[in-house]
């Protein structure tokens, strides 16, 4: 699609359709860029939180957790006075010294609602109309998961487990491979169905083994993702994230989906160059996957490891437009270009 053809917001033909696969902030980041190119959005969210209010709503229930989808939700409200404040009423949270402490108040109403409904997708599509959202937020899952992940310490022969979103994500040593409890899940069909319908499909960023590679393990999510005819996208992070990804290059995260998912193939990975150490390995290991590397200035600029979102739907408008330039674009397995670029 190029530039010519996109119409105005609010029109039915405005921007791609497309799906993000995440959780938690690096999701709610890639959602806030997202909505300012594509007129249909849909985000597909991971549902292995075990850890603060959802975790205690998790295991007091037995429903899944919905913290991530809240955050998804927040991200799509719109941005009418209406939208925007009842945006912080569910991201607002309780302080007190009894029960309440910690909880958000839209994990609560979340919750509430799916008592009420026996419906997941139905009772975020109502906090979705009363936000306003520009978009609609689906679990990835029909059941409630848990990651269990093998970690390497130096010096120790055998990987130990680590079982539970939170304790993997801040776990220590080399993570080696993760995968999910219940051992393959069945995916919400409703995602499922999204992503086939897609034009574009977005992995990343965010904690990369425990809220971007988890789709990839779900069979029917994974099946959907190598056999949709959408265009993909891998937003690489801006940092690496201390315990889950420690050391890790850009390169590595990308061989990492593919240790994973070997039949996932990649039409475009968005890097800022700020972030990549080794371009050539990170080049390298974007043609494994099939993809172009697309180099852009998208974090925040303030030191802090943020994507700025006007600067990543920028790069995504690109992408999308195929307007890759020559700056660390690849062709026929040979690197172009040099590495200074900006948004």
């Amino acid at each position: 699609m190029t530039r010519d053809q996109r119409q105005r917001p609010g029109s039915a033909s405005w921007g791609p359709r497309a799906v993000a696969l995440g959780g938690g902030h690096g999701l709610a980041a890639t959602l806030g860029a997202l909505r300012h190119v594509c007129g249909d959005l849909t985000a597909v969210v991971t549902v292995a939180d075990d850890g603060g209010s959802s975790g205690r709503l998790r295991h007091e229930l037995g429903m899944l957790p919905p913290g991530d989808l809240r955050m998804a939700l927040s991200a799509l409200c719109d941005d009418s006075e209406w939208g925007l404040t009842w945006r912080d009423v569910l991201q607002h949270r309780f302080r007190s010294a009894g029960p309440l402490d910690g909880h958000a108040v839209g994990n609560l109403l979340i919750v509430a609602l799916w008592d009420l409904l026996g419906d997941e997708v139905a009772g975020l599509d109502w906090v979705g109309r009363l936000l306003g959202s520009r978009g609609r937020v689906l679990p990835m899952a029909a059941v409630p998961l848990d990651i269990e992940a093998e970690v390497r310490l130096n010096g120790v022969e055998h990987p130990r487990v680590v079982r539970g979103q939170s304790r993997v994500a801040v776990t220590s040593g080399d993570i080696e491979t993760v995968r999910l409890i219940p051992q393959d899940p069945p995916a919400h069909p409703e995602a499922v169905r999204a992503i086939r319908e897609a034009e574009w499909v977005v992995l990343g960023p965010g904690s990369w083994y425990t809220s971007v590679i988890p789709h990839l393990l779900v069979p029917e999510l994974a099946r959907a993702l190598t056999e949709t005819r959408a265009r993909r996208a891998v937003t690489l992070n801006l940092s690496t994230q201390p315990g889950e990804t420690e050391g890790m290059s850009a390169g590595d995260h990308l061989r990492t989906l593919l240790e994973h998912c070997p039949d996932l193939r990649i039409d475009v990975v968005i890097a800022d160059p700020v972030a990549v150490g080794d371009i050539d390995d990170l080049l390298a290991a974007a043609r494994r996957l099939g993809a172009r590397v697309l180099l852009r200035q998208v974090g925040a600029g303030d030191g802090t490891p943020r994507h700025d979102r006007l600067r990543l739907a920028a790069a995504y408008r690109d992408a999308f437009d195929d307007v890759l330039g020559d700056v660390g674009r690849v062709t026929g397995g040979k690197s172009e270009g040099g590495t200074e670029d900006g948004a």
